[in-house]
């Protein structure tokens, strides 16, 4: 991913704040506030040609030291493109650059109701670690989520 693919990143991240079961943000933050909450690497793109279908990359959980090797896993493929295996050909790439990052520890938080993503991560090899109940707002509604995790590196 290069800050020329933005425009189109965004427009993916967005579809998911619209469908509502992706993200408790309610915008899309701008280039520059989105590079500075993500690690540098990996940050991975899947193209067809000149069009961005889906993208992944990695935000640390924590600026504590002790825990720069966890990162939290963000993955969206565009609607019309999912169901192709777009989704694990981007998951299971960041895992394996994930590992040679040195990253020990990614996790995804999910909502209940996002059940091909919870899918999806526990086909690459995550683990549910818990419901996180009532955890935050979204709209005025409180919100569940599903607390996943995968050690890359033992």
């Amino acid at each position: 991913m290069t800050p020329a693919d933005w425009e189109q990143v965004r427009s993916i991240y967005l579809e998911g704040v619209r469908e509502g079961n992706s993200t408790f943000e309610t915008d899309a933050p701008s280039w520059e506030a989105w590079d500075e909450a993500h690690h540098k690497t990996p940050r991975l793109v899947m193209r067809a040609g000149d069009r961005v279908l889906g993208w992944a990359a990695l935000s640390p959980v924590s600026k504590r030291r002790v825990y720069s090797g966890v990162a939290e896993v963000t993955i969206y493929v565009t609607q019309n493109a999912r169901g192709k295996g777009i989704g694990r050909a981007l998951l299971e790439a960041l895992i394996e650059e994930s590992e040679r990052a040195g990253i020990w520890t990614l996790q995804a938080s999910i909502f209940p109701e996002n059940v091909a993503s919870i899918d999806l991560h526990l086909k690459c090899g995550f683990r549910e670690v818990g419901k996180r109940e009532r955890i935050a707002m979204l709209h005025g509604v409180w919100r569940d989520t599903i607390l996943l995790e995968r050690r890359t590196i033992d």
